[in-house]
């Protein structure tokens, strides 16, 4: 364990060097340099991590640093088969660490829980099949079934998956988005009448000023960093509000530019950086529109305006209301909800102001609050008043995490199933698909806990690590009668099998899929509604995996027979048949198969961008929130008199989501060790502590249930007074499961409420030498 300042900038030397590490970390160099040439190419394959897109640029390398982590760890030529299974208990592995279950390497044959030995045993495919179509054929009811979907999932795989579910009677789908974005979706939906951003990456060479939110693209999509840097190379102003400072969101070292990597130069990627408290999002945009509301009033009395009045007046309502709500929210409330001054303020909403295209964009900071849907109701808003929408340049961009995890959405992964889908599934199948809302992941993990859903079947993912409220989760698995996981690496949730459990290896995106019509392609879709092939690389003969839409269609045939309602082993063999079903049902995916083909896929399109308000009264909607009470979670006053702080959990540098390549987090200078909270040095001294000392953190929540997590060590960090981080997974035990978004139920990873006491572990161990 090391705490040492990171200096210099994000991208660089640093990145190539962490690149080549992982590389030889793979055991397969020379094709896992073949695979990364290949990574996010035309007629390669997309990468396996974040969402961000691409610009049609033949000739330059595509994948970042983290993007070649993910590409390495997926690739690796270590196996995971009955030996080790043999040799290490289900007990056993659930002891070790994260890093340590992915890193023994690829899932190699099907494996099936013995509970009497403790051990998983091998169990051929025809034989799994079996078992689950048993299991499922045996619920009382189809709605006691969960069908969770993770982002990496193509298109296909998810079409079949949510086609299987739908004829097997039930719209349970609890999906990865649900603890991600989901409040952007439904906040979205409200106001323009669609649930995804309105730019495309193009956008973004146009655009005069950027406002980034809540996001940290250094580690979580690191292409952005590009995209910043080049924006603020010819002259738009890049604002950035964010509660930690973040090494991506200050310099950029592009590695594709000779003259920066040779000079050790860098590039900015944000002209202001504020940081706003935890939460305190929504409070700074209304700040910003009150200062703009004040200026556009006085400008009216010169006969001018600040906001675009046709464009709301043709396409808008809802403004008056609005209005009169911001100008009867008060300055104290303001300024002691966002943590910045008004001279803050003043500033941001300058460049605002000045700017005719404005690009406004946000991640999971925004997303996972109590009141994240009115945030970025709020950030609409703002749009709407100047008509930063529609326009080249200017718009909404939410940046999603998972590689498809917006595709999953677009092709039926949804628990509350739109009128048209339904319709069109009964159209061109022949079935009535259920109509009634079924789970999102905290309904089913509350129904799993409970024992009302008995089978979990989870296409991709970790969810024992990455949902909230660790150890309820956990025992809601056990609880099941069977959990089924379809996966590439050994991982938490295989770890606390249910009383029956499954782990089916599967293809990953970098894998050559050959079926019986040859090698297959898939699909995914990009933050920027962008729709392209992939084509993996990796020679897999001889192995045991199997694609995803193959797996989907083995356990549909055993659930419901050969042509219930389609011929599945048609949908294995030839993915082009599974693309001719999307294009019938889907909106959008006309030419399907065609389309794939030209360079960089085709944009499916956005009806907001067109200003084509498919909302109930056909305009946007300008929404009227009030300010939350608290942005603390619950009012922990009246639960203690002790300092309370708000924690969020966060990635380090080595991880995607709960993947962790490693243990070290650069670009904040911790090196080997994930136990870490960090705290701002004035709170350290106050609470009479230090940087190093080990703490223990416990949540303040209205139930009975003690959540703490142990020994975390303190680093003093740059994030203002009174908010603490950590990193996931290993602070999510301290999310209740009940505590969730308004509208949305996202878990409020980034809104906990925690007392911090010096810690009961270091005597104990004292004790025990």
């Amino acid at each position: 364990m090391s705490i040492k300042q990171y200096t210099g900038s994000a991208g660089g030397w640093g990145a190539l060097k962490s690149t080549a590490q992982h590389l030889f970390k793979s055991n397969n160099v020379a094709k896992n340099i073949s695979n990364l040439l290949k990574t996010n190419q035309d007629h390669g394959f997309d990468c396996p991590g974040c969402a961000w897109g691409e610009k049609h640029e033949p000739g330059r390398f595509r994948f970042c640093e983290n993007g070649a982590k993910a590409v390495n760890w997926e690739a690796t030529s270590r196996r995971v088969g009955a030996d080790f299974f043999q040799q290490y208990s289900v007990s056993w592995l659930n002891k070790q660490s994260d890093y340590f279950l992915e890193y023994q390497g690829r899932l190699a044959e099907p494996m099936r829980y013995n509970a009497q030995t403790d051990h998983y045993e091998p169990v051929s495919w025809d034989e799994a099949f079996e078992l689950i179509a048993r299991h499922l054929n045996s619920l009382d009811d189809p709605n006691q079934a969960e069908f969770y979907t993770s982002g990496r999932a193509s298109n296909e795989a998810a079409f079949l998956y949510q086609l299987f579910a739908r004829r097997f009677g039930t719209n349970n789908f609890p999906d990865c988005s649900n603890m991600c974005h989901e409040a952007t979706g439904v906040a979205l939906s409200r106001t323009i009448g669609i649930g995804k951003g309105t730019v495309t990456i193009d956008d973004f060479e146009k655009a005069d000023a950027i406002f980034l939110f809540g996001q940290n693209p250094g580690t979580n999509h690191p292409r952005m960093l590009e995209t910043l840097a080049a924006a603020y190379k010819r002259g738009a102003r890049v604002v950035a509000f964010n509660n930690l400072k973040e090494r991506g969101l200050e310099r950029f070292t592009n590695p594709q530019s000779p003259f920066e990597m040779l000079s050790n130069g860098s590039t900015p990627t944000t002209s202001h950086y504020f940081m706003p408290k935890l939460g305190g999002d929504m409070a700074v945009v209304r700040g910003l529109v009150k200062i703009l509301l004040a200026r556009h009033e006085q400008a009216q009395t010169r006969g001018e305006s600040l906001f675009d009045l046709d464009f709301i007046a043709q396409h808008t309502e809802g403004m008056d209301a609005y209005l009169e709500m911001v100008k009867a929210t008060p300055w104290e409330t303001i300024l002691e909800q966002s943590g910045l001054t008004q001279n803050d303020l003043e500033a941001a909403a300058d460049i605002y102001q000045g700017a005719k295209r404005v690009i406004v964009t946000w991640a999971m900071g925004v997303t996972q609050h109590k009141h994240s849907v009115a945030t970025i109701q709020e950030l609409v808003n703002l749009q709407l008043l100047f008509g930063h929408l529609g326009e080249n340049g200017a718009g909404l961009c939410p940046v999603r995490g998972h590689s498809n995890v917006q595709g999953d959405r677009t092709v039926g992964i949804n628990e509350k199933p739109p009128a048209l889908l339904l319709e069109n599934i009964e159209k061109v199948f022949g079935f009535v698909p259920p109509k009634e809302h079924g789970h999102n992941v905290v309904n089913a993990l509350q129904a799993l806990h409970r024992g009302d859903s008995k089978v979990f079947i989870g296409l991709g993912g970790n969810l024992v690590a990455a949902a909230p409220d660790t150890d309820r989760v956990a025992e809601a698995m056990r609880n099941s009668n069977l959990t089924v996981n379809i996966a590439t690496k050994l991982n938490r949730s295989h770890v606390n099998p249910g009383k029956d459990s499954l782990i089916l290896p599967c293809l990953g995106r970098t894998d050559i899929d050959m079926q019986a019509a040859g090698p297959q392609k898939v699909t995914v879709e990009d933050s920027f509604s962008m729709v392209h092939a992939s084509s993996g690389r990796v020679d897999m003969a001889g192995e045991q995996m199997r694609s995803e839409p193959a797996i989907i269609a083995g356990i549909a045939k055993a659930t419901l027979g050969e042509n219930n309602p389609v011929n599945w082993q048609s949908m294995a063999d030839n993915y082009d048949n599974i693309r001719d079903l999307i294009e019938r049902v889907i909106p959008g995916f006309q030419d399907f198969n065609q389309r794939i083909e030209g360079p960089g896929g085709f944009y499916l399109g956005n009806s907001a961008r067109d200003h084509n308000w498919k909302t109930p009264s056909g305009k946007a909607q300008i929404s009227t929130n009030a300010l939350p009470q608290s942005i603390v979670p619950l009012n922990t006053a009246a639960m203690t008199k002790k300092p309370v702080f708000v924690l969020q959990t966060m990635r380090s540098h080595d991880q995607y989501n709960t993947t962790v390549y490693g243990m070290n987090d650069r670009y904040r200078g911790v090196y080997g060790e994930r136990n870490i909270i960090f705290m701002n040095e004035k709170d350290i001294e106050q609470q009479g502590f230090k940087a190093g000392d080990l703490v223990d953190v416990q949540t303040l929540w209205t139930d009975n249930t003690k959540r703490e997590i142990f020994g975390f060590k303190i680093v003093a960090y740059n994030i203002p007074q009174g908010n603490v981080a950590a990193y996931f997974p290993e602070a999510n035990a301290l999310i209740p499961l009940d505590s969730k978004g308004d509208f949305s139920d996202t878990p409020t990873s980034k809104s906990i409420a925690v007392l911090i006491t010096p810690t009961k572990v270091a005597p104990l161990l004292a004790t025990a030498q």
